[in-house]
Parts: structure tokens; sequence; C-alpha cells
């Protein structure tokens, strides 16, 4: 699981330990890894342990280097998800090529040679492959032209690959969540003029009257990687709780 140290990929993490399953975190943060792989081995000797692996998606040696040992560590590898937490926040006239390069570069280039890596590690019998894109694929926000653009190429990545590997019986799918309660989302709310205020229109927004959790995408990600989606390839799984459906906010 890349991105697997903290907020969703985290949650993903811990749903899949609780299913049996022997979860290798692929994250650039040592601190963060370290941590989450040791608590979560360490809470029940009744679950599988959790490996960490350290590796910067945005460099192709490490990738390679990380997939490499992956084997070492599980016998077979059914279903590397793809969690990004690079955000744009910037407008296209304030954006720079350098972070252009370095939101395409994990979202979606680390995506492809993730997945270009680790194809050689499936078993026969195949497996599943989740990408974690965004609304943002789909649905414009302000300043956020860089990230969106990343993650409407994943959802596209998503698809291609469903299609090619379906002769080897490895389904791709893509989750796309909305707002939901991460450390991002906390720091956004820190550095806001009135965070309470945020908070309350964010939730508004939502026609099931609350933002996500991390263990809303957890579940769809279990989903996506269970027998009981073996004939579902290729979907992106729009997770926001009612928020796109809108054509507009609450009008007071």
């Amino acid at each position: 699981m890349s991105g697997g140290a903290q907020g969703i990929g985290r949650a993903i993490v811990e749903q899949f330990q609780c299913e049996g399953a022997r979860v290798i975190i692929l994250d650039c943060d040592l601190a963060a890894g370290e941590a989450t792989a040791k608590e979560l081995t360490g809470r029940s000797p009744d679950l599988p342990p959790v490996t960490f692996l350290l590796v910067d998606l945005s460099r192709p040696e490490e990738i390679q280097e990380v997939m490499r040992a992956v084997p070492h560590h599980c016998a077979r590898l059914e279903c590397p998800g793809q969690q990004r937490r690079y955000r744009s926040g910037k407008t296209v006239s304030g954006s720079t090529l350098a972070e252009w390069e370095e939101v395409m570069g994990v979202n979606l280039r680390g995506a492809f040679l993730l997945t270009q890596a680790a194809l050689p590690l499936f078993a026969p019998e195949g497996g599943a492959i989740i990408n974690v894109s965004s609304i943002h694929a789909t649905r414009a926000f302000p300043d956020s032209t860089v990230y969106a653009c990343s993650k409407a190429a994943l959802v596209a990545l998503t698809r291609n690959l469903a299609l090619e590997l379906a002769p080897r019986h490895i389904r791709v799918n893509s989750i796309s969540p909305g707002y939901v309660d991460t450390r991002l989302w906390e720091e956004y709310l820190r550095h806001s003029p009135n965070a309470a205020s945020v908070a309350r229109q964010t939730t508004a927004l939502h026609p099931l009257g609350r933002r996500g959790v991390p263990a809303d995408i957890a579940e769809a990600a279990l989903f996506f990687a269970a027998d009981t989606a073996s004939f579902v390839t290729g979907s992106n799984l729009v997770i926001d709780g009612g928020l796109t459906v809108r054509a507009h906010g609450p009008i007071s």
C-alpha cells in the first residue's frame, strides 16, 4: 500500500490487516511509516504483521529497488493500492513547472511506475490494483488545476490498465473521495482564517450531513480487492457523501 503511513492510506492498511492480509506500507515519510507499522503490528498477536518500506515514488530507481524487496516480505502480491497526498492549491498563473512536475511525478508517474514494477510479482490467477483518485478528477474547484489534472489522468490510467490487464485476471479500479477528515484536512483548517466556519460550511455541502472519514474509503478498497468484486474492473467509485450530486451549494 503506497502512501499507507497516514490518513486514508493508513485506514486501508488497517482494514486489510484486520481481514488477515499481510500488508506492506510504501511511503516517503520515515517516521510516520515506522510508527504506523509498529503500532499496527503490536496491537494484536492474532493479526499479520505490517511491514514498512521507505520509498519516494517520484524516483524510479527507488520504486524498482523497493519492489525487488517485496517478495521477501510476502508470498504473493494481490493489491498494490496507491494513495497520493500531493496537492497543488495554486492558480495556473501562480504555479511553476517544478510544482507541476512534482504533483504529476507522484500522483501519476508514481502510480504508473509502481504498477509497472509490480506486474511481474502477480500470481498467475491475477489480483487487484486500486488507485485512489479524487472528485477533482471530474469536478472543478478553485486553484486546483494541477492537482485535478493529475487525478483525472489517474482515472484514465485505471481504465486503460483494466483493459490491458484483463487477460491476466488483474482487475484495476479507482476510488474518488471527496472531503475526508485527514491530517491534510486538519492542516488546511489550521491555516484558515475561520476554521470553525469552514468546517460548518463544508459539512453543509454534503447531503448526508457530514464529511468523510478514512474508514469510508477503506471499506471501498476492501470491496474492490475482494472476490465479491471479481466482475468489477475499470470502475471509478465516487465516495463523497453526495457532495458532487448537487448543482451548487446550499443557498441561505
